[in-house]
Parts: structure tokens; C-alpha cells; sequence
């Protein structure tokens, strides 16, 4: 069977979901010692999710969903995030470490990462992203060459202890998979929403607006993670009209959490400036293996 020119990154810190052997990459397909083998797609990744991880027949964001996503950072206007995203994993990493990015949706935000790092520091890590949806990933792929898998969170196909920097943006952690892959010493970078992020499209949405205290501390330390450095990085967008307030929209649980008449009356806005608040967490490992 000929070989196909793929566009896929193989990395030996990548292992069987099925039996966590080491995988290596033959031909067009990643196997293990067990006989386990995952096609790498021509568009450049492999899908490493296995059945027990599946909660539905098409897992993660769906097609419509990550083209809006896609569209809307395009733009621009959650650069300011990614911006203080490289700012801080610059000071953490070197040519030598390598980089993972949990959910990492469609890529954005490694690509800005790996752009700023090689303009500002000189160096291009090894960039590792995985996604539980395969549509992301698949459009991930057209953002830069690198190691795509789709993957779930609480079965991450990567080596233990071989991670130097795990990023998990707006995601969903399961702290134990992230310290389990994590080098000691290694960190994880959280990014979640503060209490007036978007304040005022969910204003819009909701009869009344609460923010619940954020747990990240509590869960990470009680797997093995210390909290390091906080900040916020905290913006308003320019004016939004309605197309691309339904895509934020679209890029948020409040498109699901939202009654029928909230929907409605974002359906009416059409001049939105919308407030980003959003808090950036150094949680590291401890330094013994």
C-alpha cells in the first residue's frame, strides 16, 4: 500500500489510549507494541479517542460551532488573551520543552503561542494539541503543522511525566490526567472567566447574573498541584453586531443554559460592546517524581 504525504507531527511521548504502550508512527498509522494501530487523516492529525471515552456518537463541538469560534478569534477580539498567554509561557519554556494545549479547540491560540515565542524568543517548542471534538482538531490542522489529536481529557494519550507546560483554556480539567502527564516541576496554566466576563451579554440572557467562586485551587491542590502567580487580563471588544454576537454566543454554555426568550433578546442586539474579564492561574507540580 503506498505511503500518503501527511502533514502530521509524531511526537514519542504520544501512547496507545487502549494500553498507554508507546505508539510510533508506520506508514500511515500510529501503532503500539499490542498490535494497537489509529489512521493518521490526511488532513494531519489522529484520532486517539476511544470508545469508553465517547459520550455521544459525535463528542465536543460540532462543525457550525468551531467554524463560528474560528471566525470570531480570527478577528481578533480575544487577542488581548492571547497575547498575555505567550507573554507568560515564554518565561516558562525553551526550545528544549514541550507544550500541550487540553481542548485546544481549533488551534488558535498555539498558533499565536508559537508565532510569539519564535518572534520574541527565539525558540519553537514542540506544540502538542488535543481536542475531544474532531472537527476542531481537523481545522486545527489548516492553522500550522503539529502534533493534533483528538483526545479527551480524562484519558490523555501522552506519557507520563512528559509534559513541561499544559494550558487549559475555558476548558474542562480533570486535574488528576493533567498532573499524571505533567513533568515535575512542570506547570499548568488555567484560563477561565472571571466574574464580569461577558457581564453583559448574560445580563441579556438571564432574569439575574451570579458568578460562583472558582474551585480551581481547591481541586488542583488536592491533586498534588501548589498555586503559583494569578492575573487578570481584563478588556471591553469594540461594538459587536449581531453576527458576531451569535458567535460568541456559540462559543459559550450560555447558548445551551439560555431560555427561548433570552435567545430572543440577543437575537435583537445588534451594538453590543462586550466586557472580557478573564483570570490566568500558574498551578505547578511538585519537583518530586
Amino acid at each position: 500500500m503506498p505511503v500518503l504525504q501527511l502533514n502530521f507531527v509524531s511526537h514519542d511521548c504520544l501512547c496507545c489510549p487502549l494500553d498507554q504502550l508507546a505508539l510510533r508512527q508506520l506508514g500511515n498509522a500510529l501503532c503500539c507494541d499490542n498490535g494497537h494501530s489509529f489512521d493518521i487523516a490526511k488532513q494531519g492529525y489522529v484520532n486517539l479517542l476511544s470508545a469508553q471515552d465517547k459520550r455521544s456518537h459525535d463528542p465536543g463541538d460540532g462543525k457550525d460551532m468551531v467554524a463560528a469560534r474560528r471566525e470570531f478569534l480570527n478577528n481578533g477580539h480575544y487577542q488581548p488573551i492571547a497575547e498575555h498567554l505567550a507573554e507568560l509561557v515564554g518565561s516558562l519554556c525553551n526550545e528544549n520543552s514541550i507544550i500541550a494545549d487540553a481542548g485546544c479547540g481549533e488551534g488558535y491560540y498555539l498558533e499565536h503561542l508559537r508565532r510569539k515565542l519564535k518572534s520574541d524568543h527565539r525558540c519553537t517548542p514542540a506544540m502538542i494539541g488535543f481536542d475531544i471534538s474532531k472537527w476542531a482538531t481537523k481545522a486545527a490542522t489548516r492553522r500550522m503543522m503539529a502534533t493534533w489529536i483528538v483526545a479527551s481529557n480524562r484519558n490523555i494519550p501522552l506519557a507520563h511525566n512528559s509534559i513541561d507546560c499544559l494550558l487549559s483554556l475555558f476548558g474542562f480539567p480533570v486535574y488528576p490526567s493533567f498532573a499524571k502527564i505533567l513533568k515535575p516541576g512542570g506547570t499548568l496554566l488555567m484560563v477561565d472567566a472571571g466574574p464580569q466576563h461577558l457581564i453583559e451579554l448574560r445580563e441579556t440572557i438571564y432574569p439575574s447574573v451570579r458568578h460562583s467562586d472558582s474551585t480551581v485551587a481547591k481541586n488542583a491542590l488536592s491533586a498534588g498541584f501548589s498555586v503559583g502567580e494569578t492575573s487578570t487580563v481584563r478588556f471591553q471588544t469594540t461594538p459587536l453586531k449581531q453576527l458576531k454576537i451569535n458567535q460568541l454566543l456559540s462559543m459559550t454554555p450560555h447558548l445551551y443554559r439560555a431560555s427561548r426568550a433570552g435567545l430572543e433578546r440577543v437575537a435583537k442586539l445588534n451594538h453590543l460592546p462586550v466586557t472580557v474579564d478573564v483570570s490566568f492561574r500558574c498551578l505547578r507540580m511538585s519537583t518530586e517524581d
